[in-house]
């Protein structure tokens, strides 16, 4: 029987938004038993006929909302869809795999990382920091924190100066001033407010504030601005701190257990992930829940999609979630399954609303498509030992770093 279904003719149209490559929707015969890589070659000839293309171009194909990543007739199947009646085959260009580009060494585990245009900030648990350029040059390693590095992020980049964050197991996260032309760097201000050691970090949008998680179960906020007097040299205390001393703009309380991942949502809303199995989307003007999403093991990250509107979550039980916050239904849109251990990190493409990057104890690094849930578009190999981040914020560049004492940067084909 199964014989008879995959030799079996069917009849598609095929379709796509990219009006460059669109072709004839009259239906075509096919074998149920093709896959991808025929159904591209296929595809390719129809365009080359109608547009006069020479290059062959890589296509995914689309059916009933999901990638095709295994026979027609399988995909068919699994969908419940009838083949008696013409089906309707999305064809779009796929993403490019991403090369390999460089792999910056640190002196131990390497916990943070966050690029801004050019610069990659990256935290390390020898409780230093570093600053590096985007071909793999370092530029400057900062001393500081008393703990291990647990989060970086960029604030602002002007002229020849930029401003950026840092929060560590010590409790405290610090604002840095980097002159760049100098390569000198002062703390500015240490941010106290914790009782235990940041976990995350994440600054908003317009940087004006920003938000850590902690061990103490707390999200804190904090201002970013740098009045005058913070520039002018902080007196002699009885206690060593490093620039001036501030406290926390707001203390979001309601975890039970560390909070693992904080990101902002908009000017005035943060989500927080937990060991506590919760994601909490906070109010920050009043300081309390907006909405509370349970999950049923650890979170260890989150991270918001303006461009979906969408949250991904890495957990405990190795499977990444996307939540809607907004359905009335289920809040999991989807569930992605192929790490073999707790997946640590997650990040969204800054510019492709159906892209995101996992990372994982397995010393995986995923690319996924939002599509293909069981399959993931590309692993980035290369770590050798567990991942405990990743960032995408450059399009190009795609960065993890690990247990093995590497940043290892992927660069990304990257098309608007």
């Amino acid at each position: 029987m199964a014989s008879q279904a995959s030799e079996a003719q069917l009849q598609v149209k095929f379709v796509t938004k990219q009006e460059q490559y669109a072709v004839s929707d009259a239906p075509y015969a096919i074998q149920s038993n093709v896959q991808s890589a025929e159904l591209n070659t296929f595809v390719n000839a129809i365009i080359k006929e109608t547009h006069s293309i020479d290059k062959t171009v890589a296509f995914d194909f689309l059916i009933c909302g999901e990638l095709l990543c295994t026979t027609l007739a399988e995909h068919l199947e699994e969908k419940g869809i009838s083949t008696e009646e013409t089906l309707e085959i999305e064809y779009l260009e796929r993403f490019p795999a991403p090369k390999p580009q460089d792999c910056l060494m640190h002196d131990d585990w390497v916990s943070a990382v966050h690029t801004h245009g050019n610069w990659i900030l990256s935290g390390c648990y020898d409780n230093s920091i570093h600053i590096w350029n985007t071909k793999g040059q370092h530029k400057l390693a900062i001393p500081g924190h008393t703990s291990p590095v647990k989060g970086v992020s960029w604030v602002s980049l002007t002229g020849d100066q930029a401003v950026f964050v840092s929060g560590s197991h010590d409790q405290s996260a610090m604002l840095w001033v980097w002159n760049v032309s100098g390569n000198s760097v002062d703390c500015i201000v240490t941010c106290r407010g914790h009782e235990k050691g940041i976990e995350c970090i994440a600054v908003s949008a317009d940087g004006n504030r920003f938000a850590t998680g902690s061990w103490d179960t707390n999200v804190c906020l904090y201002s970013t601005s740098l009045t005058v007097e913070d520039s002018v040299p902080a007196k002699k205390k009885s206690k060593p701190e490093q620039g001036h001393s501030r406290q926390p703009l707001t203390t979001l309380k309601g975890h039970r257990e560390a909070v693992s991942g904080v990101k902002w949502m908009d000017f005035n809303t943060v989500v927080s992930s937990g060991w506590d199995h919760l994601l909490k989307i906070w109010d920050c003007e009043l300081g309390g829940i907006k909405q509370e999403i349970a999950g049923n093991k650890a979170f260890f990250d989150v991270d918001w999609s303006p461009l979906s509107n969408t949250l991904v979550t890495a957990s405990a039980d190795r499977h990444i979630r996307i939540y809607d916050p907004r359905s009335t239904e289920s809040l999991v849109k989807s569930t992605y399954t192929s790490h073999s251990g707790w997946v640590q990190a997650v990040r969204w493409s800054t510019t492709k609303d159906t892209l995101f990057l996992s990372a994982g104890y397995d010393g995986q690094v995923k690319l996924w498509e939002t599509r293909s849930p069981k399959t993931p578009l590309y692993d980035l190999s290369g770590h050798e030992d567990k991942v405990l981040c990743c960032d995408w914020s450059n399009p190009a560049l795609l960065i993890s770093g690990g247990c093995d004492n590497t940043l290892r940067i992927f660069k990304a084909k990257h098309k608007e």
